[in-house]
């Protein structure tokens, strides 16, 4: 007897390889009546439609009726969905079972680690920054200079971004994990030779590596969550995974104005709190770094979702960087969504950069202050990346919850501006919590609603690419106010982020949502897709008498 695999999720893009058990049939046109029969011994599936003679179907017979051997596992984590060429045979055997998917109890701990590590790269992010003053007394530095220990990190991740997305796509996670943990142990320990005042030097190149190693960070909650975690829990993962980069910013508003208070009459004192900071960083970044090499592994055993078994079971050999890249550009709800994300990211960025001279311009001596605004904004902007992400996985409503999300980020920036200048610290911490909640919670919703509407391209590309517009967009919004800051005031360089947010809003509301992973994970066929219920020509037993389903490509549709 003839026998199908009946499973979720197995409508697929057109023209992309079937998963076991299927042959694709194109939505466009009516499939007439379809049905199985044994021809050639009991492996082979053969294909009747009504209405159409048998001899004109005998080049599709022959391409169809033949015997299905299922593909063997790729040992690649990077694995790509591209057109089946013509002739080769279809995975899967009689009685072949559903590709198996399971969840496994490691993938907590990997995302622990990265977020570990995550957090220790973006403390050493803003710990000049948030007492720009006391580096600047240190080093005799201007303003400028330690401004550009945080750019830094921006400017290094768009020319390193395409190497570095291609390492993750065609050597895999764990190598990048590895990379991205090292290097921020490297950093960190030749940040603490630098404790002298005319090193400055020095310790730029330690942020230089940071920065590099920064690269290897963030286009990494996507895919972990992606590789690691089931369908129901994918965007809270990934949500967890940028909450470990929000947490190190908030730790680094917080620790470096209580270790290194401004104690610019006592050089000594000074340079012992910044080696005390030093040292305490590279020792933490270090222990992970130990982590990441013992306990992080590339992928479970198996996969945790269709879409994944999907990806999983495509030869890793027919994979192209530059299609991907190429790809990914044609696409025009993504090219929107790398713009917007790239402006509210990029205005993240620079309030973080910027927020100590902000506050210090209205409220003189509070450095502590403005340590602990800072943490406020990151501390809200973790709450809402949880529950952004628990939103996702409950709803799967993606433009809509970005498009709010962007518009109260937008006004919660006017109402930080208006307010910045009243003297009421109070109001201070509670429009920078609200600014934080929205716009830092909006940085997992950019990353999952990119993977959905690009599958099946790669989740680090997209990624990549998103954080790249917001590095860009980060340099440019930063030297932009930072010179309205000096210039005028910090209201004329926050009203220049709050022009800059509304037109963001304007090209959110023109993304076209077309959640492509999530219809693969439920089972959706696209447009070119469509189910045909099969009906046996044999007599089957009662316990196979049972509603099949079966396939077929576009190619063969057109053949015939």
């Amino acid at each position: 007897m003839v026998k199908l695999n009946d499973e979720e999720g197995a409508a697929m893009a057109p023209g992309h390889q079937p998963t076991n058990g299927y042959l694709l049939v194109p939505g466009g046109e009516p499939p007439g009546k379809v049905s199985a029969e044994l021809q050639n011994g009991p492996k082979a599936v053969c294909l009747t439609l009504n209405g159409v003679s048998r001899d004109s179907l005998a080049a599709a017979a022959e391409a169809l009726c033949r015997p299905q051997t299922p593909l063997a596992p790729e040992e690649e984590t990077q694995t790509r969905l591209l057109p089946t060429g013509p002739g080769e045979e279809t995975p899967g055997t009689e009685g072949s079972p559903a590709p198996q998917t399971a969840l496994s109890a490691r993938r907590f701990v990997v995302l622990l680690i990265f977020s570990l590590y995550s957090l220790v790269n973006a403390f050493q992010w803003i710990q000049y920054s948030v007492i720009s003053n006391v580096f600047e007394g240190f080093y005799g530095v201007s303003s400028l200079h330690i401004d550009w220990l945080s750019m830094v990190y921006m400017l290094a991740y768009v020319p390193l971004i395409f190497p570095a997305t291609w390492l993750l796509d065609t050597r895999g996670l764990r190598l990048t994990a590895l990379l991205g943990s090292g290097l921020n142990c490297l950093g960190a320990w030749v940040k603490c030779a630098s404790v002298q005042q005319h090193l400055f030097w020095v310790t730029m190149l330690g942020q230089c590596l940071c920065s590099v190693a920064q690269v290897f960070i963030l286009g990494l909650p996507s895919r972990i969550a992606s590789v690691w975690f089931g369908p129901k829990e994918v965007s809270t993962a990934c949500a967890t995974a940028v909450l470990g980069n929000q947490l190190g910013a908030a730790i680094g508003f917080l620790l470096p104005p209580v270790l290194v208070p401004n104690t610019q009459n006592n050089t000594d004192l000074l340079a012992c709190n910044i080696s005390t900071m030093f040292y305490g960083t590279s020792s933490v970044a270090t222990f992970l770094c130990f982590l990441t090499i013992i306990a992080f592994k590339e992928k479970p055993q198996y996969p945790p979702s269709q879409a994944q078994a999907v990806l999983q079971n495509s030869p890793p050999a027919k994979y192209s960087y530059k299609k991907s890249i190429r790809n990914l550009f044609r696409n025009v709800p993504f090219v929107l969504l790398l713009i917007t994300y790239g402006i509210i990211t990029g205005a993240f960025y620079s309030v973080s950069t910027l927020l100590n001279q902000m506050i210090l311009t209205y409220y003189k001596g509070e450095e502590v202050s403005a340590g602990k605004i800072g943490l406020t904004l990151v501390v809200a902007g973790m709450v809402g990346s949880i529950l952004c992400g628990f939103w996702l996985d409950y709803t799967k409503i993606y433009k809509q919850t970005t498009l709010i999300v962007y518009i109260l980020s937008f006004l919660g920036m006017v109402i930080f501006t208006f307010t910045l200048d009243l003297g009421y610290g109070i109001v201070v911490f509670v429009t920078g919590g609200v600014l934080g909640f929205f716009m830092t919670g909006y940085l997992p919703l950019g990353f999952e609603f990119a993977v959905e509407i690009t599958y099946p391209e790669s989740e680090g590309t997209s990624s990549g690419l998103l954080n790249a517009a917001a590095q860009i967009f980060g340099i440019l919004f930063t030297l932009a106010q930072g010179k309205l800051t000096t210039d005028y005031s910090p209201k004329a360089g926050n009203i220049f982020l709050c022009v800059w947010l509304f037109l963001g809003i304007i090209l959110t509301a023109l993304i076209k949502s077309d959640l492509r992973r999530h219809n693969i994970n439920i089972g959706i066929a696209n447009g070119d897709i469509k189910a045909v219920p099969v009906e046996d020509t044999v007599e089957d037993s009662p316990t196979d008498k049972e509603s099949k389903t079966i396939v077929m490509s576009k190619q063969s549709e057109s053949a015939i």
